[in-house]
């Protein structure tokens, strides 16, 4: 038998055989690539939709002013109410207030009386008087705000604490700027940011007799009424 001849085969057989497994294995990982690899990774998102919402947590309450006012001799009476707006809004909310329409075309109408009224205070459609002017010779009827957080006031309530309402980046000073009431939205609040605990905004109400009003003031009690609305921004 020849030796050498046979060991050259069997050395070809184990390098064929070899070759074969090598190949074998390639095969098997270009198919399976993830076992070739030292880890594995695979990414993705996950996502769930958060809707905005809005609410009072704390309604505006029935105001009585404090105490009768003579109707010949006069006085001044004020009284107010809080509400807290609740919002998830990342850009906050803004709240109007608005009057409802009397026979007389002034918010405080006497309850028994349906011709007799105390009269809108004295201001502007777009903007607060400064300070509450009692230069009228009739009864008036107005309202200013305040609120924790000076910002979220509106800015026709911010004063520049020398004579005028209006006022961009103004001072919140309270019972500074009082606004006429009107039958349509005006604004009172404008947050800017969520409020998720709840933001707090009170409305400051007043009513002044003159010395002798004219027109007379019948004896009578005098309601108004308000509806405010808030809504994300």
């Amino acid at each position: 038998m020849n030796t050498k001849h046979y060991f050259t085969v069997a050395t070809q057989a184990l390098i064929a055989s070899t070759l074969i497994l090598a190949m074998l294995g390639a095969g098997y990982l270009f198919a399976e690539p993830q076992v070739g690899r030292a880890q594995a990774t695979s990414t993705f998102t996950i996502s769930q939709l958060i809707t905005g919402e809005i609410s009072f947590l704390v309604y505006g309450a029935t105001t009585t002013l404090s105490g009768p006012l003579n109707g010949i001799t006069g006085g001044t009476a004020n009284g107010s109410t809080s509400v807290k707006v609740q919002t998830n809004s990342a850009t906050g909310y803004v709240m109007d207030i608005k009057f409802a329409t009397t026979s007389t075309g002034n918010a405080m109408q006497a309850s028994n009386n349906p011709t007799a009224s105390i009269h809108d205070l004295p201001a502007s459609s777009t903007e607060p008087h400064y300070l509450f002017s009692t230069a009228s010779t009739a009864a008036v009827f107005g309202y200013t705000i305040s609120a924790p957080q000076a910002s979220d006031i509106a800015q026709a309530f911010l004063d520049d604490s020398s004579g005028a309402c209006n006022q961009p980046g103004g001072d919140a000073n309270e019972d500074t700027c009082w606004m006429e009431p009107s039958f349509a939205n005006y604004r009172v609040v404008d947050r800017d940011s969520a409020a998720t605990i709840g933001a707090t905004t009170t409305i400051h109400f007043r009513v002044h007799v003159p010395n002798n009003p004219a027109p007379g003031l019948v004896a009578d009690t005098y309601v108004a009424t308000a509806t405010l609305t808030a809504a994300n921004q």
